[in-house]
């Protein structure tokens, strides 16, 4: 008997180095990846909605945390994953996984602001007076902005809470400089159409379109109508000439038939062509509709009560859809 005592005085011994070993190494995992006095700190973005796991994984490859699976265990373990916030952090590699996910459930000093597309630049300039950005003025916005209707790019963006009108501005054609006229540079300049003239017939395609996969061919039936000179008929365009309504309390009241009488030139039914530039913002789909339209003889089209849309070739056959699906 006491011979087998030291042979298993030895195994609790490797048994306690190991559990002590292991003990080190899960701990290691969750302490700060750099002990320099004041490493540098980085700014880390987290999108709307991005997963635990997909932060955490950024987080590593970022070099702010030792290992994902350690901070998947912290957000776990203190119940987070529904406190993380969506915006821009200052983190640094001194902090340890549980002081980074503590960090990331506190509201940053950015702000996600959403502009969608089809929205006139007062709709923007409204937008933007109610997001909590003491340094926006509407008023400044909408003076800066005159001329640049179609090309302040609907987008979801990250901006700081102190972000002034004139970066605001800078952010919304620079976007558009970056994703229309340097991406799209080529298919722009092959096109018939100049380019405000390209961004014209995307608002009006924007606003007229029940969805993005119908707008290729709202922009081929007016491409038609304008190639034979045919009045667009574009209720959208009667709308923006109205401006705000206030009975509605909207800036695209419901069409009337008097309004078809309206002297403006962005009134369509009374004036031939293209009106004289864009009645919104148009996103990228409607954009690329105009350049990429989808073949078609039609000239009319309607939306049915479902948002369905019916195209005809004759005013004959329009007149039946409009009689079948509206009446």
């Amino acid at each position: 008997m006491w011979k087998k005592i030291p042979k298993l005085f030895f195994v609790i011994i490797i048994f306690l180095f190991a559990f002590f070993f292991l003990a080190f190494a899960f701990a290691n995992l969750f302490q700060a990846r750099s002990n320099i006095a004041d490493p540098q700190s980085v700014r880390f973005v987290i999108p709307r909605g991005q997963a635990t796991s997909i932060i955490a994984n950024r987080l590593q490859e970022a070099g702010l945390i030792k290992n994902a699976w350690a901070f998947r265990f912290v957000v776990y373990q203190k119940d987070l994953a529904g406190k993380i916030q969506a915006g821009s952090f200052e983190l640094s590699p001194k902090m340890d996984t549980w002081q980074i996910a503590s960090a990331l459930t506190v509201g940053t000093d950015d702000i996600w602001i959403t502009l969608p597309e089809g929205w006139r630049r007062e709709e923007i300039a409204e937008s933007l007076s109610k997001q909590g950005l003491p340094n926006f003025q509407a008023a400044e916005f909408l003076a800066l902005s005159k001329g640049l209707e179609g090309q302040l790019f609907p987008d979801t963006y990250l901006v700081s809470r102190e972000t002034t009108t004139t970066q605001i501005l800078s952010l919304l054609r620079n976007t558009f400089d970056n994703k229309v006229k340097n991406s799209l540079a080529t298919e722009i300049a092959n096109h018939s159409l100049s380019l405000n003239e390209i961004l014209t017939l995307a608002s009006l395609v924007q606003r007229e379109s029940a969805n993005e996969g119908e707008m290729p061919l709202v922009a081929q039936i007016l491409l038609n109508r304008l190639a034979i000179n045919m009045a667009l008929q574009v209720d959208a365009t009667l709308q923006y000439a109205k401006g705000y309504s206030q009975v509605e309390a909207s800036w695209w009241p419901t069409p009337l038939a008097v309004d078809k009488n309206l002297d403006s030139l962005y009134n369509t039914y009374k004036y031939p062509g293209l009106p004289p530039g864009p009645i919104a913002n148009p996103g990228l789909a409607a954009i690329k509709a105009v350049l990429k339209p989808q073949p078609t003889k039609a000239f009319y089209y309607i939306h049915d009560t479902s948002g369905q849309i019916h195209t005809a070739e004759t005013l004959q056959d329009h007149n039946a859809n409009v009689n079948k699906y509206l009446r």
